[in-house]
């Protein structure tokens, strides 16, 4: 039956992952009446169909619940064009190249990473058999990819080509290099059924809410222990239990005709001091009776040794500060980290404390976990109730940690926060590493907010963070729990896959060299001969930097993100030329702007010969009454004063050149 099915608030407290590693205080269970979840997320009956799955049942016809009566939010420019069908959409922005991969040959299976594999976010993978296409994910990569660059996202071209083959996709959990790309790609691939974990489903359904003009998506709640889910003619689908920073994070298993193709997501193993913990290895246990075809794997933390940190002392760390510091508490953290939030709400509340939770996504996610119940929320307060209660009684969750700018830490720091302004009584701790590339901006960030004099904590000072992806020995573990034919790592950067791909080779010498392979975005990757030869194709799948650029999603041009470059690192340069119509003589002496190259009072001279120059290029152009060619004219004026002013200043600006004709 299709219809709207409310969220389970059984499965979100019972199949935590790591619920187990900390004893929950006698009053968790005892947690006040479900509530209304907040305005934030009133979009989920009108926006996304949200449906339990039937396992092994054919696909429910796909419903819409979503109001028809809501107006797009950008009506002074229009909605943005994402989808593939619409008029004006950005497909007309570049040319498709018509595909050079041959067709899948009848019994083999053909797996297509199309991101995540040449870089650690934006992860999407493609299953193919017979007709038939399952995808797992659909992830942005945030970061540095370009001057006013969002974010990228995956070349969906293999799949718009072939959306009629593609009958489902299906999501791990819910962090943005998952699942951030779905806006933009879903209606390019048919808009196909989603099928995920509730908290994951929910995520899916906020982000889908800022993009109101898109066709609704139907959602598919799998829950953790449920059999096989019939997703199409030949697929079927499983999820299993495993260990990262989120609620509801799951392993992926697609069952073929030729075995499983399991793929672990984002995953770390629990464990003590090197010992994984007994329900990291009950959860391993199902696959002693399972038939693994390819196995794929997080390659995140396959260049750091050991083990990793354990959760659980991290949660204990933070517990005991939150208990003995004497004042104000602040902790910042990632958004993502929401299985740590839960913990340190539920702290805050047993010591006497109220949480403040600020930073958009952090308000996000806290009320989905309100909505689900996973914890106490009544004595979580707003932000502007603070003054209410005296510092020691506070606690501040934030976000920030990698010194956004405008996160709730950059306004501390530069002392524009409303309602909060740091002192030397207040504690502040950093419950997060530092991402690689962040060292200076945090850096920065921590010298301003040292000038106010607080007690700062850090994950060099004490163990008040660990990853959510697991080390090397983490992963070699992991890797004997599964008995497998074939192996590709994923989730990582190319040396990250080639190091894990050398892990395996040491620690199962039955395997060889041809029992793994290594992808590329795009790589064609086949089994044939019936589930029994693992083959990399010479040719590959489109994939092209995808990029978000305001309300443009395309690929990057290199001339444009030079352009940017340029204009962020050397300026822009500008000669204004005032021609007769009639002679083409100069009117007056050129006009001249400049921003972020010189300042121009104080280069006089420089000014001067510029306009000596440009008025040098005008008359030998027009001498002798020769017709003016107005473009070649403007060429020549930008080409040479580049060239001047590099001469004289050692930099290379973007001149333009204006011809006005009085």
């Amino acid at each position: 039956m299709n219809t709207q099915t409310q969220p389970n608030t059984q499965s979100g407290t019972s199949n935590r992952p790591n619920a187990g590693y900390q004893p929950r205080p006698s009053s968790a269970n005892n947690y006040p009446p479900k509530r209304t979840i907040d305005q934030s997320l009133d979009m989920l009956a009108r926006s996304t169909n949200i449906q339990k799955t039937t396992p092994s049942a054919s696909p429910a016809p796909r419903g819409n619940f979503r109001s028809n009566d809501r107006k797009p939010r950008f009506n002074d420019r229009g909605p943005r064009n994402f989808g593939s069908n619409n008029q004006g959409s950005n497909e007309s922005r570049y040319e498709k190249k018509p595909d050079i991969i041959p067709p899948l040959a009848p019994g083999d299976i053909r797996i297509v990473p199309l991101g995540g594999v040449e870089q650690i976010g934006q992860n999407m993978t493609a299953i193919e058999f017979r007709d038939q296409i399952v995808v797992i994910d659909a992830g942005i990569q945030l970061g540095d990819n370009g001057p006013g660059i969002q974010y990228a996202i995956p070349d969906t071209h293999y799949l718009e080509e072939r959306k009629h083959m593609v009958k489902a996709m299906v999501i791990t959990h819910g962090h943005l290099d998952h699942i951030g790309a779905i806006p933009f790609v879903m209606e390019k691939m048919g808009n196909p059924p989603i099928y995920t974990r509730e908290f994951g489903a929910l995520l899916i359904s906020k982000r889908q809410e800022e993009y109101p003009h898109l066709p609704p998506l139907d959602v598919r709640i799998i829950e953790k222990d449920e059999g096989s889910v019939k997703l199409s003619e030949d697929f079927k689908v499983k999820f299993f239990g495993l260990t990262h920073s989120i609620p509801d994070s799951t392993g992926v298993i697609i069952e073929t005709p030729y075995g499983d193709i399991v793929s672990t997501g984002d995953v770390r193993v629990e464990n003590i001091e090197g010992v994984p913990v007994p329900y990291e290895v009950d959860q391993y246990k199902f696959f002693k009776d399972r038939n693994v075809l390819l196995m794929t794997m997080d390659s995140t933390g396959i260049p750091t040794p050991g083990w990793s940190l354990a959760e659980s002392i991290v949660i204990k760390t933070v517990d005991a500060l939150i208990r003995d510091t004497k004042g104000r508490l602040l902790i910042a953290m990632f958004a993502s980290q929401v299985e740590r939030v839960i913990e340190f709400i539920e702290s805050a509340k047993r010591y006497g404390r109220y949480a403040v939770i600020e930073g958009r996504a952090m308000r996000t996610n806290v009320a989905i976990v309100k909505h689900l119940n996973l914890t106490s929320m009544d004595h979580v307060i707003p932000v502007e109730d603070m003054h209410k209660y005296p510092p020691n009684k506070i606690m501040v969750l934030a976000t920030g940690a990698q010194a956004e700018q405008y996160s709730l830490l950059d306004r501390v720091a530069n002392g524009i926060h409303k309602y909060i302004k740091l002192t030397q009584h207040d504690t502040l701790i950093f419950s997060s590493s530092v991402i690689p590339g962040n060292d200076r901006a945090v850096d920065n960030l921590k010298d301003r907010l040292y000038r106010y004099d607080p007690r700062i904590i850090t994950y060099t000072d004490t163990q008040v963070h660990s990853s959510g992806h697991g080390r090397r020995a983490e992963l070699e573990w992991l890797h004997t729990q599964v008995n497998y034919k074939f192996f590709m790592p994923i989730h990582g950067n190319h040396y990250r896959l080639k190091m894990h791909r050398d892990v395996v080779l040491a620690l199962k010498p039955e395997k060889t060299i041809d029992d793994i392979v290594v992808p590329d975005n795009g790589s064609i990757i086949e089994i044939r001969e019936n589930g029994n030869k693992l083959v990399k194709l010479d040719v590959r799948a489109r994939h092209e930097q995808i990029v978000i650029d305001g309300n443009y999603a395309g690929p990057a041009h290199d001339v444009v993100l030079r352009d940017r470059k340029v204009l962020n690192e050397e300026g822009i340069f500008t000669v204004i030329v005032a021609l007769d119509q009639r002679t083409h003589v100069l009117k007056k002496s050129p006009d001249i702007s400049s921003r972020g190259f010189i300042y121009l009072r104080d280069n006089q001279e420089l000014l001067h010969k510029v306009r000596g120059l440009a008025k040098k290029i005008v008359e030998t152009e027009t001498e002798g009454g020769r017709q003016l060619d107005i473009s070649n004219l403007k060429d020549l004026l930008s080409d040479k004063i580049q060239k001047f002013l590099f001469q004289k200043t050692g930099k290379k600006p973007i001149v333009t050149a204006v011809i006005i004709a009085l």
